[in-house]
């Protein structure tokens, strides 16, 4: 890294820093008054501040990590999970607090030399991954564990285990889809025909066909292949237990594709 970036970085880092501590003074204000104009104001100021770095970092590109984060942080979610406008300004000072965190994550590995790519700061940060791809799960104790198996099955399909990379996927689809059925509520599933009884006890086809009849997921399930739809019955090559099958690639691709298509159902804003 030459002296020029080494210093742009830093320079970031500085400012960044500096949002942030006004951040959180923005937000202890709006927790304790947040009626109050001039709490208002100091927000209505920080956030143009915060937008003008972002479209800095991420080279004005809207697709950038950081811009989506940045755009992200302003929507809440309905009791159904989907995306509508108007968060609270408490919750939103805390979500762009997080979006900084995450900058400040990402400049400080380039400052110490690695993961770096490009000659600017904008180029290089488009490197990270994007973040909180899981934003959407109710239950926040879930979303590293799913975002973890997310990372692990696109690694199973590269080095060509079908079997883990379906499972993998398959467990997903259900720990998301069960998330969203029991955030809509026993009274709310029952009015859409949902059988009697705790979701745990569900098959996963019941929850998946619940989810479908609540709205809460379009058609996308139907494109499941069988060995999906039994995956809890399938075991490693070595395993004692359960029935084995035989896993292709394309019925490990096509899971991990209706995976997608129900990640972006149950939050239409990614």
């Amino acid at each position: 890294m030459d002296e020029n970036q080494r210093m742009q970085i830093e320079t970031y880092l500085t400012h960044l820093d500096g949002l942030i501590r006004r951040g959180r003074q923005v937000r202890d204000t709006l927790a304790t008054d947040p009626s109050s104009p001039s709490a208002m104001a100091a927000n209505r100021a920080w956030q143009e501040d915060c937008g003008v770095t972002i479209n800095q970092l991420s080279g004005g590109s809207k697709a950038h990590w950081l811009a989506r984060s940045f755009s992200g942080a302003f929507l809440m979610r309905s009791a159904d999970g989907r995306a509508a406008e108007g968060a609270a300004p408490t919750e939103i000072v805390r979500r762009l607090l997080d979006v900084f965190a995450q900058a400040v994550a990402t400049l400080s590995g380039m400052g110490d030399g690695s993961g770096v790519s490009g000659s600017s700061v904008a180029s290089a940060s488009s490197e990270a991954p994007p973040p909180r791809r899981f934003e959407f799960v109710h239950n926040p104790d879930l979303r590293p564990v799913v975002e973890q198996a997310y990372i692990d099955s696109r690694s199973a399909l590269e080095q060509g285990n079908y079997d883990l990379a379906l499972r993998t996927s398959c467990g997903i689809l259900e720990a998301v889809v069960t998330d969203a059925l029991e955030n809509k509520g026993a009274v709310a599933l029952a009015a859409s025909g949902a059988p009697t009884g705790r979701i745990a006890d569900w098959s996963f086809e019941t929850r998946l066909a619940v989810a479908e009849s609540a709205g809460l997921i379009r058609s996308g399930c139907a494109r499941l292949p069988a060995v999906a739809r039994s995956y809890r019955d399938h075991t490693d090559v070595d395993g004692e237990n359960g029935a084995q099958a035989t896993v292709s690639e394309r019925d490990a691709r096509k899971a991990g594709q209706v995976l997608h298509v129900i990640m972006r159902d149950l939050d239409p804003g990614r």
